[in-house]
């Protein structure tokens, strides 16, 4: 007799693969680590600020004792920042942490939560974990389609998930239209308004989401990280803002010292180390511009994007992800094939430095040549 242990829809999921690391491709492809270059998992090629690896530093000392369980210092700093009370703000292992736990606090078993297609594979993954029915919304031009979303709502949804930029596409959605969706949705019904990659955002682009939390929205939760622009993917750190309405509900739910210390210091010190964060901007902005002019005189077809990587079509055929990023990999070069995103002809490209953009180009011109 055959025992499956676990509930069907958590023995569905299929585990979220995350871009290969530098020394798993050192070693399957027999090269110097030093040599290769990563353009998979949007991480900021400038690494940590370091007044981030200062603070940490200091830090060091305290590790022998558990982490402030309420994160006080981080809580307080980042209430400074957006003008919200410190009880409005919720702490996560990275962003990912507050999608999970949020899916987990407003969504029952067997009830809806509505995404769109091409959005960021958690979402899928967060829903299968608590039993619920997912609600795909296909895209618009590689975007989100908010008024099919909205009809898209049923009397058992609960959640709706919105990334802005959105991952892996980069389509961006006006604040305007933010606005008018979130007017139209239901009271009853959370919206998580995922904003990973909003640091990157050129000024006329901004809109501000935390005076929707404050002002208007009471089932609005603004999703950020600290993984992206502020340069800590390897501390993982995210935090959600949102009325202690919704507050309330995902504290119950996370878990004691999900933040660690020398994460939450690292955090407190990048949060207001503005030149890095402009540096940062500045220098994806140019590797946009490398990117982009380059794929146009290739004659290949990418998407607009707002954050800092670009979706890249290199083939028309199902296997040109994969051949290609297979290719890229002999070379060295990590990207990230987004296959699982239903993109097979796709590949996404983190912006990195100057010299990586360039290393990237050159073994993508090399590949194409003799494809």
């Amino acid at each position: 007799m055959t025992t499956s242990f676990g509930p069907s829809y958590v023995r569905a999921i299929a585990p979220y693969i995350a871009g290969k690391p530098i020394s798993e491709v050192a070693r399957e492809f027999g090269l110097d680590e030093a040599t290769i270059v990563k353009l998979a998992s949007n991480e900021n090629p400038l690494g940590m600020p370091e007044s981030a690896q200062r603070a940490m530093a200091q830090a060091a000392s305290e590790l022998g004792r558990y982490p402030d369980a309420n994160a006080f210092e981080l809580k307080a700093a980042l209430s400074e920042r957006y003008g919200v009370p410190a009880d409005w703000v919720t702490l996560g292992n990275g962003s990912n942490d507050i999608l999970e736990i949020a899916a987990h606090a407003f969504v029952e078993k067997g009830q809806s939560i509505v995404y769109a297609q091409y959005s960021f594979a958690v979402y899928a993954l967060a829903t299968q974990g608590v039993g619920a029915r997912a609600i795909v919304v296909p895209a618009v031009k590689y975007g989100h389609d908010l008024d099919a979303m909205l009809a898209a709502i049923t009397d058992d949804t609960r959640l709706i998930f919105v990334a802005n930029p959105n991952n892996p596409t980069g389509t961006f959605i006006e604040g305007a239209k933010l606005e008018a969706f979130l007017d139209k949705v239901p009271r009853h019904v959370a919206v998580v308004l995922d904003e990973a990659y909003t640091e990157y955002l050129p000024e006329e682009k901004r809109y501000d989401s935390i005076a929707w939390v404050v002002r208007r929205y009471p089932n609005l939760l603004v999703s950020r990280t600290f993984s992206k622009a502020f340069g800590l993917a390897g501390l993982r750190v995210g935090f959600a803002i949102a009325q202690p309405e919704l507050t309330d509900l995902l504290n119950r739910l996370r878990q004691p010292f999900n933040v660690n210390t020398l994460a939450q210091a690292a955090a407190i010190a990048a949060l207001n180390d503005k030149p890095f964060l402009e540096k940062s901007a500045a220098l994806n902005a140019q590797g946009y511009r490398l990117l982009t002019e380059a794929f146009d005189k290739l004659g290949l077809e990418y998407v607009p994007s707002d954050g800092n990587f670009v979706l890249v079509r290199v083939g028309n055929d199902d296997a040109a992800g994969n051949r290609v990023n297979l290719a890229l990999l002999k070379q060295g070069v990590i990207v990230r094939p987004v296959g699982n995103y239903g993109l097979p002809q796709w590949l996404r490209i983190t912006i990195g430095l100057p010299e990586e953009n360039e290393a990237f180009l050159a073994a993508l011109e090399k590949t194409l040549a003799t494809a």
